[in-house]
């Protein structure tokens, strides 16, 4: 039996804590839809169904954390963007609709005058409202640095950034703008803390050099703004060439890949941030209830002993086909094997 609350058990890990069980955040987005029985795109048109499908998918695992996040493409949707929906995945942007030239008439979209941005408020409103305080509410922005990967398309973007620094610095003092509206807005609205998507940024994506002259000081910048706990996401992207850089814009935690090893960022962020991740989302959809087991004790192996760290899927949206069976599985195996103090690693049931 779990002896903390959600909120005081996540507080433990941000404060480099053992609590009494490692927290986990199941990041789920679209299971919610399967359990109202909605397709996508009907679950994400009323912020009613997903603070329902929030508050069920939560009363069912039990994990740490309500999740407030839509989609990525909902913020260019505020711009003036389409989606595209599909049955068994996330939504996307249609079509890339922001050329160079466009740049210069751009202006910052209001956030309270964006329908779609407004469902997301409503739904933080809502489960602030029906839930007890006990569990965080989590809201997302994307980095004002990632999110043109979406509004002009990839290659456009790059060429943008290489070859056009006027429109690139114009663009990004835009996208600042907006992103603290809008992550301000959900602060308002109620939520706990902010995740601050930024894969651009991962050095999966750019050199260390090239970040450190762009996404860097753009985070930099935006982290002090928002008093609220704000945490930098890579989405599966690799952080370790830059952790140091990202312990210094003020992240209380970093969501890290599975494609690094997990001890080894935990160390480099001791007593600075909180780790959080590194499940492997996709892989997951396939696993076993064994492999599920083996991958959860594994990352408690590495990252548990000593607080500071948050169990998570890679980044941080768990893909539709994975089952109810594997999401009670990680639940299960955590309150088995990843309540404090944890003194199983070393002996034949570590799991490594």
């Amino acid at each position: 039996m779990d002896k903390m609350t959600s909120l005081e058990r996540v507080l433990c890990a941000l404060g480099h804590r053992e609590a009494d069980r490692v927290p986990v955040f199941l990041l789920l987005t679209m299971h919610g839809a399967k359990e109202l029985g909605l397709t996508i795109e009907e679950y994400f048109s009323r912020p009613d169904y997903v603070a329902e499908g929030q508050l069920r998918m939560q009363a069912r695992y039990g994990h740490d954390c309500f999740y407030a996040f839509y989609y990525a493409a909902l913020e260019c949707e505020a711009f003036g963007s389409a989606t595209f929906f599909v049955e068994d995945g996330p939504p996307n942007v249609k079509e890339p609709f922001l050329t160079r030239e466009k740049i210069d008439t751009l202006s910052v979209p209001s956030v309270v005058e964006s329908k779609p941005l407004t469902r997301v408020l409503e739904t933080i409103a809502l489960l602030k409202e029906k839930s007890d305080g006990t569990i965080p509410i989590i809201g997302v922005v994307i980095s004002p640095f990632s999110l043109p990967i979406m509004q002009m398309g990839f290659e456009a973007y790059l060429n943008l950034l290489w070859e056009d620094q006027e429109r690139f610095h114009r663009l990004m003092a835009i996208n600042e703008a907006f992103a603290f509206s809008w992550g301000q807005a959900q602060l308002d609205a109620g939520a706990t803390a902010l995740c601050y998507f930024d894969p651009f940024s991962s050095s999966s994506m750019i050199p260390r050099e090239t970040f450190l002259q762009t996404g860097y000081p753009i985070a930099c910048r935006m982290l002090k703004q928002w008093q609220a706990p704000v945490a930098i996401h890579m989405a599966s992207g690799r952080c370790m060439p830059i952790v140091d850089k990202l312990l210094e814009t003020g992240t209380g935690a970093i969501g890290v890949s599975v494609l690094e090893d997990l001890g080894q960022l935990k160390e480099a962020c001791r007593h600075q941030a909180t780790v959080f991740g590194n499940l492997n989302g996709l892989a997951m959809c396939n696993w076993t209830l064994q492999e599920t087991e083996e991958a959860v004790r594994r990352a408690l192996a590495q990252a548990a002993p000593g607080g500071g760290f948050i169990l998570s899927d890679n980044h941080g949206e768990i893909p539709w086909y994975v089952s109810d069976d594997t999401l009670m599985t990680i639940m299960e195996t955590v309150r088995k094997w990843g309540r404090y103090p944890i003194n199983w690693i070393g002996t034949d049931e570590d799991g490594r």
